[in-house]
């Protein structure tokens, strides 16, 4: 990094974490956690203005960055700041046709359009490219459940780009490797690995400090004129590669794609690539289904396949985790308990918490590979190669 920019990455790490952090214990000690209007105005306002003195002059040495990481640091602290802005309501989409924050704006559109990524923070920036500098890495604020959040997030992300890696190294072996036996093996370890670290934020995370002070420095926000959702936990290729090639989503499906779509400029330029080879690949599911019925005796198939299924069941299990108590949890739940007016913006993504819920429940479902009509769910080409398996077995045994 440039000296300018190691300066204001030191205030992100230092006076904007403690600023921030007094904030949150402000607004934790109202009988409203959700109201932020006309508390602790003088931090709102030092965050504002020492920010900008930062940004400004960043801005005005015009070479942003030596190299990705440098430039991809910046973009993510110039985010972080902006999303403050957001969270304490020094600015907000709602009322505003663009951003008031010009410098900032100017600054992240040069920045992200050089790097081919959203000009926002995006999850990388909190989780696999979040140095930890003396044990601590980047964050909003020094609370506990914040810090437990993106622990854990990190951790579990690991895992799935582990499991979408073995399977990615299956393509140049094929399913009828030796090999490819110990790759699905090694997949289904890492998804078992990931269903742990959901458990451990499921009964260590405190549902409130989540939601009223983590959860809201992930909101939309402007940057010139355009509104760009939230960052999400789900923004890395893995969680994609995963579901392309085990077969349980595809490309060809419009809703699917418009998602991968949506989500392409959140991920880091590394990811886009792989997501976008994936793309074109023939999954693992159809892979088997088009040998069943000549190779479905083998000993190769046999195992291979069973090992397949075993994947496929230990994801749909992790999916249904996530939605159905991570998200019931710290989303559904709190926010049921809200007065109408507070429901507005309440969603990283944008749309209202009902409509998000819904698309969750789909991508569960795909991810399921679940008996419903209404999407197009792989739930009969994977119940033909369970009994296919199941058929020869027993004709075997």
């Amino acid at each position: 990094m440039t000296s300018r920019a190691d300066h204001f990455d030191h205030w992100i790490r230092s006076s904007f974490v403690e600023m921030n952090t007094a904030l949150e214990n402000l607004y934790f000690e109202q009988d409203d956690r959700g109201n932020v209007d006309g508390i602790g105005d003088a931090i709102k306002a030092k965050i504002r203005d020492e920010g900008r003195i930062f940004v400004a002059s960043l801005l005005d040495e015009g070479n942003t960055g030596e190299g990705f990481d440098s430039g991809f640091g910046v973009l993510g602290n110039v985010g972080l700041y902006l999303a403050a802005l957001r969270r304490h309501e020094l600015t907000n989409p709602a009322r505003e046709e663009k951003s008031p924050f010009a410098e900032a704006s100017s600054l992240a559109l040069h920045v992200g359009v050089s790097l081919g990524m959203a000009p926002r923070f995006a999850t990388g920036h909190l989780a696999t490219h979040n140095m930890a500098i003396n044990g601590v890495q980047k964050r909003f604020t020094s609370l506990r459940d914040e810090m437990l959040f993106l622990d854990e997030n990190t951790k579990g992300i690991l895992c799935f780009q582990r499991a979408a890696d073995a399977l990615a190294r299956i393509i140049p072996l094929g399913i009828s490797h030796s090999a490819t036996h110990m790759l699905l093996g090694n997949a289904r370890d890492a998804l078992s690995d990931a269903m742990g670290i959901n458990e451990r934020l499921f009964s260590e995370l405190d549902v409130d400090r989540f939601f009223y002070c983590v959860r809201p420095y992930y909101k939309p926000y402007r940057v010139g004129r355009q509104e760009y959702r939230g960052a999400n936990a789900g923004d890395f290729s893995g969680i994609n590669e995963i579901d392309l090639l085990l077969g349980l989503c595809r490309a060809s499906d419009p809703y699917y794609a418009q998602l991968l779509l949506d989500k392409m400029l959140f991920m880091l330029p590394g990811d886009q690539v792989r997501l976008r080879d994936c793309m074109t690949r023939t999954s693992l599911l159809d892979e088997f289904l088009s040998c069943a019925e000549e190779s479905a005796r083998e000993f190769w198939f046999q195992r291979n396949a069973a090992a397949y299924l075993e994947v496929c069941e230990v994801f749909g299990r992790t999916a249904a985790q996530h939605h159905d108590r991570l998200v019931e949890k710290f989303i559904k739940q709190p926010a049921d308990e809200l007065p109408q007016a507070r429901l507005a913006g309440i969603t990283a993504s944008g749309p209202p918490l009902p409509v998000l819920l819904r698309s969750l429940e789909v991508l569960r479902d795909l991810r399921l590979a679940a008996p419903r009509s209404d999407i197009p769910s792989r739930h009969a080409c994977v119940k033909r190669l369970r009994e296919r398996l199941a058929h020869h077995r027993a004709a075997g045994s």
